[in-house]
């Protein structure tokens, strides 16, 4: 966990935070309340650390990614916090260890927790992400949804080159508390690692796989019972059975078996 180790100013940001491995990774086992008021903390400006903190999560499939996908597994390891989006995980840890996850923490659910919590404080979003219809249609119905928080801005995330650095410099110059990230795995880990550097007025980075989607209205969530009994990957392949039926019918036999082998708790 070399990428862990350097990185001194994320790990005396979050020592705080009580860790499992799980999978292979290392995750907060903290449940949604707390993980939200972490990032509120995170974003006071009396605890900056100079760079935006780097918070992503992962599920089945990141954990088979970064088993066999070595430039994925740096990504992940780069992060200053893993959140656990996804019941298997927290079920397995239930299973194997004296110190659990408490519950899983989806994204989907994790931005309105924080929206609610920055909205009353008075914290900022800036939300990158997806094509620009989907972008678009997420930033009305947040802004419906939470009338007083304030979004500096917003950018679809179809952006390379030149285009792509002058857009994180405006986003710098805007300073956002928090910037939502969707461009999903591993790209949009990869756009915190290249991108960092020139996000220092940023306060935290939220990766966010496919938050705006459902944000949108273009995709719904699955039934509580099958999020509650670990099938929500089953429900999103009905929806998209093109795109998801190989990914899940690959990566879901590995992750199975990283829950099982490579679970152990973090003091």
């Amino acid at each position: 966990m070399l990428e862990r180790r350097v990185n001194i100013d994320g790990r005396a940001a979050t020592a705080e935070v009580p860790r499992i491995t799980v999978g292979g990774l290392r995750m907060a086992a903290i449940d949604l309340e707390a993980t939200a008021d972490f990032m509120i903390e995170a974003t006071d400006p009396d605890n900056r650390i100079g760079r935006p903190l780097f918070l992503t999560s992962a599920n089945g499939e990141v954990l088979a990614r970064c088993s066999t996908e070595p430039q994925t597994e740096r990504l992940f390891r780069a992060a200053d916090l893993i959140n656990a989006d996804g019941q298997p995980l927290v079920a397995a840890s239930r299973l194997q260890s004296w110190f659990p996850l408490p519950e899983r923490v989806a994204t989907t659910d994790l931005f309105h927790v924080v929206a609610r919590k920055a909205e009353a404080a008075g914290r900022t979003f800036y939300m990158f992400g997806a094509s620009e219809d989907e972008n678009i249609a997420a930033v009305e119905n947040v802004q419906k949804l939470y009338p007083d928080l304030k979004i500096v801005g917003y950018s679809h995330g179809y952006l390379r080159g030149d285009a792509l650095r002058a857009k994180v410099e405006e986003i710098n110059a805007l300073a956002p508390d928090y910037l939502w990230v969707a461009l999903g795995v591993p790209n949009e880990q990869a756009f915190v690692k290249e991108f960092t550097p020139y996000l220092t007025n940023v306060g935290v980075i939220k990766t966010s796989g496919g938050l705006f989607n459902f944000l949108s209205g273009s995709r719904s969530r699955a039934p509580q019972w099958m999020q509650k009994i670990g099938l929500e990957w089953a429900w999103r392949t009905l929806l998209e059975p093109r795109r998801l039926f190989w990914r899940y019918l690959t990566t879901n036999p590995r992750a199975l078996y990283l829950l099982f082998s490579r679970n152990r708790p973090v003091r």
